[in-house]
């Protein structure tokens, strides 16, 4: 499978992307645990169908020290006992926030209430910043067919 576009080549992506770059830096630095971070960012693009980013979170994920038992069940992580309660609400927020077109009004209160009882308004912050960041990432993938398989963790780090 070939790429439509590549970014890498392209003057006006350059441009755009060291900001989309910057901007993925500065959440993956935020108070939110790493942990938690690559499994919505998992999840995100399971469910956008990204096989890039599922190529590049998976292996981040291990990498950093994930069991591959949670990384196979993040897709089924309502009937998985592995994860927190903490990571189910950010999954849960993840999952409301990646199908708004789907979900009539968007996040429901409930989930909302949910994950501010585990995180504060900074990882909240955060969090909200790494789902909207993950669709956009998994848009620019899947539109231009990104291929995956060769992702070697760190490699955009």
């Amino acid at each position: 499978m070939d790429a439509r576009l590549n970014f890498f080549a392209s003057p006006i992506a350059g441009k755009a992307l060291k900001y989309v770059m910057s901007a993925g830096k500065a959440v993956k630095e935020a108070p939110l645990p790493a942990a938690t971070q690559e499994l919505v960012s998992l999840r995100v693009s399971q469910i956008n169908g990204c096989a890039v980013c599922i190529d590049m979170h998976t292996k981040e994920a291990a990498a950093a020290g994930e069991t591959s038992v949670r990384l196979n069940l993040v897709a089924a992580w309502r009937e998985a006992t592995v994860f927190t309660e903490a990571e189910r609400a950010a999954l849960q927020l993840a999952e409301e926030g990646t199908r708004v077109a789907d979900a009539a009004g968007g996040v429901s209160d409930e989930v909302w209430a949910n994950a501010a009882k585990h995180y504060d308004e900074e990882q909240l912050t955060a969090l909200v910043l790494l789902i909207s960041f993950m669709n956009m990432a998994n848009r620019l993938n899947v539109i231009s067919q990104q291929p995956a398989g060769d992702y070697e963790p760190g490699q955009f780090h």
